[in-house]
């Protein structure tokens, strides 16, 4: 390892084990947060689930403290408690025990293309097989609708079949982008997952957003992660806003007008992509999932018969009394 990455990161020793080919999210907060979704999303796997940490990126090499001035509790007349700024990679299990990985904590303020090699190095390290980089961006959109999430990337397995933006568009740039270019030209698997949070409430926690996100890497990397949480925080949400906008008839003509243009482009992306699974619809398997399924389902039988008929092969051969 050169100097350069030795100041970047420390591997946990010993380093917790992690099976071949695991899953990578990136959930790094400060850039593209839209109700909070990308950090609470980090926050809700590392709160819900068993984790040890395998990386951690060196804070002073990375973080502006002065625009981010980590808090100071100062008892009588002691500090006795700084923030964290903590950035690190953590292997986290879902409610199955299957491993995955977890880069978040603040986004790096500084060198980013030293910190981009250093997070390839460790994808390359332990083989990673897929990186998913969540967001969630301000959209004209109504929370009465499903909340949309779509998908960018390289790997068909990844992006085919959710929804995807079909234009071409110039964003502020990243430390999470500079990873998706840098992994991409490693011939690696990686997507982007961007939330739409009705632009009227991106400034405040929105649980719609961290759910989809956190559902939609379900979904893509085969994990069970526990979301029950996260539906109670929509239901309560749901009702403020309920509250809120029937107050205001100037709401509510924006929530319809948000509406109509909402369903015309819904509806014109089902006619072109009918193999797509639409926000709030439940995933239908395609035809590969269900052949490589009934070849699983063979494959169970053929093991079943073999072990019957070793099974009657054994009995002929003992004796009854051996029983007892």
């Amino acid at each position: 390892m050169q100097d350069n990455e030795r100041r970047m990161y420390e591997l946990e020793y010993p380093a917790p084990s992690v099976d071949e080919g695991p899953t990578l999210v990136v959930a790094m907060h400060g850039y593209a947060d839209a109700g909070l979704s990308v950090e609470s999303s980090a926050d809700h796997l590392k709160a819900a689930l068993e984790s040890r940490p395998l990386a951690t990126f060196n804070s002073d090499e990375l973080i502006d403290y002065r625009s981010r001035r980590p808090a100071v509790t100062i008892d009588i007349d002691q500090p006795v408690e700084i923030g964290s700024l903590d950035l690190d990679i953590r292997v986290l299990k879902d409610t199955e025990g299957k491993p995955f990985l977890l880069l978040s904590g603040p986004e790096p303020d500084l060198r980013w293309e030293s910190f981009t090699k250093a997070v390839a190095e460790l994808v390359t390290r332990f083989d990673v097989k897929n990186t998913i980089c969540l967001y969630a961006a301000p959209m004209p959109v109504p929370h009465t609708r499903p909340l949309v999430v779509t998908a960018h990337g390289n790997s068909a397995e990844l992006v085919s079949r959710m929804v995807r933006m079909e234009s071409k568009m110039i964003v502020p740039g990243s430390a999470s982008l500079f990873i998706e270019k840098e992994l991409a030209q490693l011939g690696r698997n990686v997507a982007g997952y961007t939330a739409h949070v009705p632009h009227y409430l991106s400034s405040s926690p929105y649980p719609h957003a961290t759910h989809q996100l956190l559902d939609a890497v379900s979904e893509a990397a085969g994990l069970d992660l526990p979301l029950k949480s996260l539906e109670h925080d929509i239901e309560r949400v749901n009702i403020q806003l309920e509250e809120q906008v029937n107050d205001s008839e100037e709401i509510v003509q924006v929530v319809h007008s948000l509406e109509d243009q909402y369903d015309a482009y819904m509806e014109r992306y089902r006619n072109e992509h009918p193999q797509a699974i639409m926000p709030g619809e439940q995933h239908v398997p395609s035809g590969e999932e269900l052949g490589a399924e009934f070849q699983r389902f063979l494959a169970d039988i053929d093991t079943a018969d073999d072990f019957l008929e070793n099974d009657s092969e054994d009995g002929k051969d003992s004796n009854p009394e051996d029983d007892f």
